[in-house]
């Protein structure tokens, strides 16, 4: 039997010319993988057909929506997951996913190599051949644009030559990436970061600019999960769905930033995660009420390093298992509600409750009723403050 290869398989020009490709370099066969992680457009079996159009032996589709928001996309609210402070891992959380599927097909078909087709230049080429190798070490990595120089141009005349049934004359300006959590757009004018992205680079938002009513929402958590918005039960697929449609609407989740990518060059990036932003921003909001102070502390500092391992694309490393218990414990109170208010590209909240509150009414007022003692303040600070104080005499003698 002829050696197989499993593809990461999209349904687009360059991954439908690796089926084809990948067959006359190699001489294997080659299963398509594609996997549903809610980025819209055909039909899901209408790519796999296209698959076997373009020449594999076998074709696998997977919808992955759920699986994605509860596995990949709830552990990043939970770790409030911001690469750089901003994104949130719109990319890079999908990956996994894909990978996990792409591994599972190969032991399925006794494939010995994976593909996909990611350039030299980028991250998501580690965040594949890593977590491929983490779950199955014993397969082989390839990836034609990058291992055989697979241009677009050559990508083109290939399936001319072959008679692909793919569209091979329009070409975007714009390298676009998109999930249900967010959508990721690169390249063309973009390259030059004097330039301002324009209205038509965004889908899932709207101008923030543009006049309109203010709509106000309320989220539902349980131990950081969100569980209802405005009081409807909801899945976490359902919330991030609901949250793009109505935080998009008011041009909530834009961000334009120059990021650090993993191979050492700094990329401008265009994001737009509506869904995330709005629900990491309530999710926040509620841990502030809810989280002791040094868990919420220490916290933070977790929080980066968590995002840092996944935009790196060491998803099913060990440190990265080990942070996902402690962000779990941290979010054991995290139960509640946030109220916010989507306007302007702005998610802000105005309201908070939660049975598991550590904001004591009573110890907060400045009004009667107070019931902190502060004639204690007075000698804590001394305390408090004895070794700097001390630090200060010696270093004025």
């Amino acid at each position: 039997m002829a050696e197989r290869v499993v593809l990461a398989y999209s349904g687009g020009l360059d991954t439908s010319v690796c089926i084809g490709w990948i067959a006359e370099e190699t001489g294997a066969e080659v299963i398509a993988v594609a996997v549903d992680v809610g980025q819209g457009g055909e039909d899901l079996d209408v790519i796999r057909q296209r698959a076997l159009d373009c020449g594999a032996v076998e074709a696998e589709v997977a919808d992955a929506r759920d699986e994605f928001a509860d596995e990949y996309c709830l552990p990043a609210v939970k770790a409030n997951a911001l690469y750089q402070g901003q994104y949130p891992l719109v990319s890079a959380l999908s990956r996994p996913v894909i990978v996990k599927h792409l591994a599972a097909a190969a032991r399925k078909h006794g494939a010995t190599t994976v593909a996909h087709g990611c350039t030299g230049k980028g991250n998501d080429q580690v965040r594949f051949e890593v977590g491929i190798n983490s779950l199955a070490p014993g397969l082989k990595c390839i990836a034609p644009v990058r291992d055989y120089a697979m241009t677009r141009d050559k990508a083109i005349a290939f399936a001319e030559a072959k008679g692909l049934p793919i569209a091979t004359t329009k070409k975007s300006p714009y390298s676009i990436d998109q999930n249900v959590f967010g959508r990721a757009v690169e390249t063309g004018f973009l390259e030059d970061i004097w330039n301002a992205p324009i209205e038509d680079v965004y889908e899932y938002t709207q101008d923030p600019a543009a006049p309109r009513e203010a709509d106000e929402v309320v989220i539902t958590f349980d131990a950081g999960v969100p569980v209802a918005v405005d009081g409807r039960k909801v899945t976490v697929l359902q919330a991030i769905e609901e949250l793009n449609r109505r935080a998009g609407a008011q041009g909530v989740g834009r961000l334009d930033m120059v990021e650090d990518r993993l191979v050492g060059i700094k990329s401008r990036e265009i994001y737009e995660a509506p869904g995330a932003i709005a629900l990491i921003t309530a999710h926040q909001a509620l841990e502030n009420v809810t989280v002791e102070r040094e868990l919420a502390r220490y916290k933070r500092q977790v929080e980066q390093r968590w995002a840092e391992l996944v935009y790196d694309g060491l998803w099913f490393s060990p440190l990265k298992r080990a942070l996902d218990g402690f962000v779990n414990e941290a979010n054991q109170h995290v139960s509640g509600e946030i109220r916010m208010v989507l306007h302007g590209g702005r998610a802000v909240v105005n309201g908070r409750k939660s049975g598991q509150s550590l904001y004591d009414f009573n110890l907060a007022t400045y009004d009667t009723g107070d019931t902190f003692d502060q004639s204690m303040s007075k000698g804590f600070i001394e305390i408090f403050g004895m070794s700097s104080k001390l630090a200060a005499r010696r270093d004025l003698a």
